[in-house]
Parts: structure tokens; C-alpha cells; sequence
């Protein structure tokens, strides 16, 4: 039995064809069931989009079988993708998940489907990420370990862990110490914290730091790959939540992993090269400016495009 395979999507017809096409092109894609959830528009600007992207969904793509829920109201993102994983992971015992700007490689679907048979019973593992960064000599890293992270995207999980997920944001954190925050954060690497802050100011709508948070507080461990079997197209300045940024940018990985971690543990070197990136994934001063100048000048072009 394959896990099944939920999609979100929205209003962007382009991305979504492109993830399906890729998708569709996973080796063990027509053994593999499919559920693609379509959130109803937020605006009336929105409705064209929405229905461009449900005519696509709707196209005879090469899965064993395409089950499509078509919202009538607007959820969100958050709402949209915690009922849909809970629903989907309740009635199969597993899930892969993806967003309509996540194209894959061709393995991934045979990446997550052995991640999930090598874990089914190793509680400590709460998910397994699709994605990985490009860090610094990744060759020097295991072709899978585990970090203690929870990746938003492309990832897959159990119904035995994601029991575990609390949307409560103020119960996830009740009792957090200093020594937590550094923690949760990589040693401050990262802004986990700040995106805390920003959702109980109600800046932000997130359920994956919900889910990071309720992996961190189970001691949840996720299995990464030593090479993306994810690319995030989203990050164009087309998404809800994206900004445009080339930082993430990786090349899919072209093999399955082999090989997989015995010892259920955070592996010290994966651990040293993703803090790495984080650190310095923004560059020097000159190296911020340009793109930050890039990006306006994106943002200015995909103005121009919508209007």
C-alpha cells in the first residue's frame, strides 16, 4: 500500500500545472492515489484564477485515482491544510503532502513511500521532509539523516504522530525556557521564535510552525535527504506567504535514497551544515542589497503581470 498523496491548492494555475506534470512523472505516480484540495476564492479577483486551476485539476492526469474536494468558502491555507491532512492521514495511516508550487523529483514519491515503511514504528520519527537546503559540501553528509526540524515543504507523516499535532499556540509554548527557544531555533540560527511572536501578534496564519512546534515538544525528530527531492517554485513572489528569494533554490536529486540512519538520532554534521546555512544564507551587506533590489524589481514585474 502506497501512502496517498494530498495536494492543496488555490489560485495559481501555472504552478499547479507544473506540479502535477511532475509529479505525475514519479515513478510510482500511477500506483499512488491522489487528493487534491481546492480552497474557494477569497476575492471575487480571485474566482478566475480559482476556476483556471480546477479545470486543471480536473484534467486526466496519470494517478491511480484523483479524488478532488472543491471548497465552496475560502479556508485558508492553515485551516485548509490542517482539516485535509487530518481527514486524508485518519482514513489511511499515512500521508505525503504537498502545496500547488512544490515540484519534484522523480523519486520522491519512492523517497517518502520507503521513509514511511523504514519508520512506521519508530515513534521519536514525526515526519519526513522532502526538502533539504542546499548547504555547503553535502556530499560530506549521509544520504539521509535526521535533524530536528519540521520542513513545510514536501513532507509526509503518520496518523501515530500527527496525533500529536496542537493548534493551540499558547499551549505549545506554556513553560518554554530560554534554553528552549535557543533550541528550537538551532542555537538562533533561524527565526522559529520571531514566527511564534508574529502568529500570537496575529502577523502570521501558520500551521507549520504549529506542527514544528508540536514535533519539538513530542522530542520529534524528521529524516532529511542529502539532496532535494523538493524544489519550491513558490518562491517568486507568487505565494500567500512567499517572498521572492533564490536563497532555497536546489537541484532535485537525480537518485533514490539507499541508504537510511539506524540510530534514531540528530546527526551532528547535518545539524553544523543547515545552522550554516541559516547564519549565512543572506550574505554580506552588498550581497543583501542586491536582492533586495532584485526582489522589488520582481515584485514591480509581477504588478504589471496581474494588473
Amino acid at each position: 500500500m502506497l501512502a496517498p498523496i494530498a495536494l492543496f491548492v488555490y489560485n495559481r494555475p501555472t504552478h499547479t500545472r507544473k506540479t502535477l506534470a511532475a509529479l505525475e512523472a514519479n515513478t510510482l505516480a500511477e500506483d499512488s492515489e491522489i487528493y487534491i484540495f481546492s480552497d474557494g476564492a477569497k476575492t471575487a479577483q480571485d474566482v478566475d484564477a480559482v476556476n483556471q486551476v480546477r479545470s486543471i485539476i480536473r484534467e486526466p492526469w496519470k494517478f491511480k485515482h484523483i479524488f478532488i474536494i472543491e471548497r465552496s468558502q475560502n479556508k485558508g491555507l492553515a485551516n485548509s491544510i490542517i482539516e485535509g491532512v487530518t481527514q486524508v492521514v485518519q482514513k489511511h495511516g499515512r500521508i505525503i503532502v504537498l502545496e500547488d508550487d512544490l515540484e519534484t523529483s522523480v523519486y520522491a514519491l519512492q523517497y517518502f513511500n520507503d521513509s514511511l515503511n523504514q519508520y512506521e514504528d519508530q515513534e521519536k520519527v514525526m515526519e519526513i521532509s522532502g526538502y533539504m537546503y542546499p548547504v555547503e559540501k553535502p556530499k560530506k553528509l549521509p544520504q539521509s539523516f535526521f535533524f530536528r526540524v519540521a520542513n513545510s515543504w514536501g513532507w509526509a507523516t503518520w496518523d501515530r504522530a500527527w496525533k500529536h499535532f496542537n493548534p493551540d499556540i499558547e499551549e505549545l509554548t506554556k513553560g518554554f525556557t530560554r534554553k528552549d527557544r535557543k533550541a528550537f531555533s538551532v542555537d538562533g540560527s533561524e527565526n522559529f521564535w520571531k514566527q511564534v511572536k508574529q502568529f500570537k501578534a496575529g502577523k502570521i496564519n501558520s500551521w507549520a510552525i504549529r506542527w514544528y512546534l508540536s514535533v519539538y515538544n513530542q522530542g520529534g525528530l524528521a529524516l532529511y535527504p542529502r539532496y532535494s527531492f523538493i524544489q519550491n517554485t513558490g518562491t517568486d513572489g507568487s505565494g500567500t506567504h512567499s517572498d521572492v528569494d533564490k536563497v532555497y533554490r536546489v537541484e532535485l536529486s537525480k537518485k533514490p535514497v539507499r541508504k537510511f540512519p539506524v540510530i534514531i538520532e540528530e546527526d551532528p554534521l547535518a545539524y553544523d551544515a543547515i545552522k550554516h546555512f541559516y547564519k549565512n544564507r543572506k550574505g554580506t551587506f552588498f550581497e543583501r542589497l542586491a536582492k533586495y533590489l532584485e526582489k522589488k524589481l520582481l515584485e514591480r514585474r509581477m504588478r504589471k503581470v496581474k494588473h
